[in-house]
């Protein structure tokens, strides 16, 4: 098994360098992987399946140019696109994994997340993260029209940028009690996580915690050859 990880993408109209650069690294990722697992915020907003236009049927053709006789591909929920459904997911051929998930990888025990859950000190965040998460919430939202979803995510959106601008970086960043916590309880080989944007390998006693990068000026993604972790940073052009 040679599994690839990416995280926090933020794929949207308005960027093209960074579609380009995604499409560029799954036509690499093809022949230099087996398994691909996307760990949330592949896009920058997701309002629902059946929201449709020219950008989010390019990102389908180039996710279900990949997954074609590919490599298995599986994807995670972030704080950006919770509300990616099973619709999408089995019409670009990627599977739909929970927050957290464990699986082996070459005889290693290790566990995969976005990583949001772990930032505690940003009591607000928990809070909204915990109230959007909800079905109740989901179901309300979805119900509205494409419009009405559009304007409320764009609105939280412009929230969420300017509550982010006036918190410090430890206060965004993870809380060390609650990884260390978490790790204690389930004791991985390897934890990989993304949505702080801090990509770092960190040694916890016996575990090994990466953070994934996120995609701007430069991309990032972590492959596991044999038990080797290589969190490799890419250039990306405008």
């Amino acid at each position: 098994m040679k599994p690839r990880f990416i995280s926090d993408i933020h794929l949207s109209e308005d960027n093209t360098h960074l579609t380009n650069a995604f499409k560029a690294f799954l036509n690499e990722s093809k022949e230099d992987c087996t398994h691909l697992f996307i760990l949330g915020d592949l896009f920058e907003i997701w309002i629902g399946d059946d929201d449709e236009n020219a950008f989010i049927e390019e990102i389908k053709k180039i996710l279900i140019d990949f997954t074609a006789n590919g490599p298995e591909t599986f994807f995670m929920h972030g704080n950006r696109d919770f509300l990616l459904g099973e619709n999408f997911a089995n019409e670009v051929g990627i599977s739909l994994l929970p927050d957290p998930y464990t699986l082996d990888i070459n005889g290693l025990k290790v566990i995969l997340s976005h990583g949001d859950f772990l930032c505690t000190d940003d009591v607000d965040y928990i809070n909204f993260r915990n109230q959007v998460r909800s079905e109740d919430w989901q179901n309300d939202f979805l119900s509205k029209s494409i419009e009405e979803r559009k304007q409320i995510a764009q609105s939280l959106r412009s929230h969420s940028k300017k509550a982010t601008s006036d918190k410090s970086l430890e206060i965004t960043d993870a809380n060390l009690e609650t990884v260390n916590k978490f790790i204690k309880e389930h004791n991985p080989d390897i934890f990989i996580h993304g949505h702080t944007h801090r990509p770092k390998i960190h040694q916890h006693d016996s575990t090994q915690r990466v953070v994934l990068g996120d995609w701007d000026n430069s991309g990032w993604y972590l492959s596991i050859i044999d038990c080797n972790l290589n969190l490799k940073e890419l250039e990306i052009y405008d």
